[in-house]
């Protein structure tokens, strides 16, 4: 669970609705189920329209990206493809297929399985990479989902509010409707700004954050498996794979 995520949104829900309700505000001003329909649907609609379904369905599923992660275990990932290098150095590279099985990872034991079969080095990089590629392909535009969302989402709420003040117009003969309905009419605004700014924007940030460190572990895996196949020193390798390490520890920070 990433708590930064979680407690980013209670913390900025409190403190705006809090600071409405101590000016004398209340809940029932902001809660308006048309005005939500409208600034929620209009905004999946034109989200729809700019990507395919699938990129689309992708990133609802991604949605829980932003709030529940588990990342990889990248001192155990080194360890272990040090270990391979280990005994792939000692006993020859057939030998790991025993460990095949030991590894979680489909990406690294696609990989593994190429080296024992005596796949040839840069045929092993090439298929990895390639594999590395397709994948980014979609993963790269999930994040462009909620930037798009969070660029249409305002407008959508200016159209929501504009379709409450021509509801309101029809009723210039009651002062006290008319002011109720303005007050009703600019809901929509707020909430296709809140959704903009308080989650589709944020949730691209985080999901780009995401989408380079799944990258780096993968281009690990890779480097690691290469190196192995290549005969390469154990110590050489953990050397190398570390520079993954520190490269997404300086990105992090």
């Amino acid at each position: 669970m990433d708590i930064a995520s979680i407690g980013g949104i209670v913390l900025a829900l409190v403190a705006i609705l809090g600071a409405m309700m101590m000016e004398g505000g209340n809940m029932g001003q902001v809660t308006q189920l048309t005005a939500a329909m409208i600034v929620i649907g209009g905004t999946a609609g034109a989200v729809l329209v700019q990507f395919p379904l699938n990129v689309f369905l992708a990133a609802l599923k991604g949605v829980m990206g932003v709030f529940m992660h588990k990342g990889a275990d990248t001192e155990k990932l080194v360890t272990q493809l040090v270990e391979f290098a280990n005994k792939a150095r000692k006993s020859g590279i057939v030998s790991l297929d025993s460990d095949l099985g030991k590894v979680d990872d489909p990406f690294l034991k696609q990989g593994l399985m190429l080296a024992v079969d005596g796949t040839e080095p840069a045929e092993v990089r090439k298929i990895m990479q390639h594999e590395i590629d397709n994948k980014s392909e979609i993963e790269e535009k999930i994040p462009q989902v909620f930037e798009s969302a969070g660029g249409f989402a305002p407008t959508v709420g200016i159209i929501g509010a504009v379709l409450g003040l021509i509801q309101v117009m029809q009723h210039l003969d009651n002062i006290d409707e008319v002011g109720k309905g303005i007050a009703v009419a600019f809901v929509a605004t707020i909430y296709g700004v809140a959704l903009s700014n308080l989650f589709c924007l944020p949730a691209a940030g985080k999901l780009k954050i995401r989408h380079k460190e799944e990258l780096m572990v993968k281009e690990m895996m890779l480097e690691g498996v290469v190196g192995i196949l290549e005969g390469l020193n154990p110590r050489m390798i953990e050397t190398k794979l570390r520079t993954f390490l520190a490269h997404g520890a300086e990105a992090k920070a």
